[in-house]
């Protein structure tokens, strides 16, 4: 099992891969009710607790709160069965343009803790910069939910280098970390390397988390040109660019035979890790947390993160 790392500057520590639940709740995307059931995110949870996954990331706009409740329920349920310590819990404070008020953000988080049946968040995070109200009002309210006991630590999801700039900026005044940046990152997107993002994280000492890090799918090798993502997420992806990435999954594969046969997308989990940052697979089930979490306890050599950037260079 790998050791725990430090969440930005903060003593919270966490496994250095997380379980995202964005698929806990939503059908429009993920296609919940259908593709999978609460019995079977119930499993993915009691999974990744084993397989040594504690953080864990939701947010109050997914599946419009389930998977908070979801989440907060199948938590409860493991307190009262263990007595193992409490996972790291993050959710999110999505500012629509109707929450023109700072307290819109207190709000928020209580109704969160109530879903989640908690007294107090381990990570709270803005979800995105979302106009009209600018980035030193939501940044404030994040250090007003510190310094009042209800969050051990803040973040953002979805800055630039700017944003993040400016939230670190207002936090600091008051004394208080920026402790993360939410963003998605994988071998086809590495926009964060090219724009600076991740450099300032690594200088300010922010933890940059990684969402979507198998790229919604694409990188688990289950899919292609004659084979796309069901639902939504088929449609949303040309045949072409399916076609484009297979040179990439077949290289993932290769790395992962010299690895005791890991999987494409266990190696573009590690290649996330080797990296710096901290993915936040999804899990539907048991079978996909298993996966996920094997993707811990080794790692990628320098030159086969060297390969990869290469081949992956051609395609994000």
């Amino acid at each position: 099992m790998e050791e725990l790392i430090s969440l930005g500057g903060t003593e919270i520590r966490v496994s250095p891969l997380g379980l995202g639940t964005w698929q806990w709740g939503d059908r429009m995307v993920w296609g919940y009710g259908t593709t999978h059931t609460d019995s079977d995110l119930h499993d993915a949870l009691q999974v990744s607790l084993e397989a040594g996954v504690n953080f864990l990331d939701t947010a109050e706009v997914y599946g419009r709160g389930r998977s908070e409740r979801l989440l907060g329920a199948y938590l409860q349920e493991a307190r009262e069965q263990s007595e193992t310590s409490r996972p790291v819990v993050a959710t999110k404070f999505m500012p629509f343009p109707y929450r023109l008020r700072k307290g819109a953000l207190l709000s928020a988080l209580r109704a969160s803790l109530d879903r989640l049946r908690l007294e107090r968040i381990d990570l709270y995070q803005i979800h995105w910069p979302l106009p009209p109200v600018p980035i030193e009002i939501w940044a404030d309210a994040l250090a007003g939910v510190v310094e009042g006991g209800l969050a051990r630590s803040v973040g953002v999801s979805n800055y630039s280098p700017a944003q993040m700039s400016r939230a670190h900026a207002v936090l600091s005044r008051r004394g208080i970390a920026l402790a993360t940046n939410q963003v998605e990152y994988h071998l086809l997107n590495r926009r964060v390397e090219r724009n600076g993002l991740m450099g300032l994280c690594q200088a300010l000492g922010i933890s940059l988390i990684a969402y979507s890090p198998l790229a919604k799918g694409l990188l688990t090798a289950k899919y292609g040109p004659e084979s796309p993502p069901p639902g939504l997420r088929g449609r949303l992806t040309r045949r072409a660019r399916l076609r484009a990435i297979q040179p990439l999954v077949n290289l993932m594969r290769s790395i992962g035979r010299d690895h005791s046969d890991k999987s494409p997308a266990q190696v573009a989990l590690n290649w996330v890790m080797s990296k710096g940052a901290i993915p936040i697979p999804g899990a539907k089930n048991g079978r996909q947390a298993r996966e996920n979490g094997s993707a811990m306890g080794w790692r990628l050599t320098a030159s086969e993160v060297a390969a990869l950037d290469l081949e992956s260079a051609k395609l994000s």
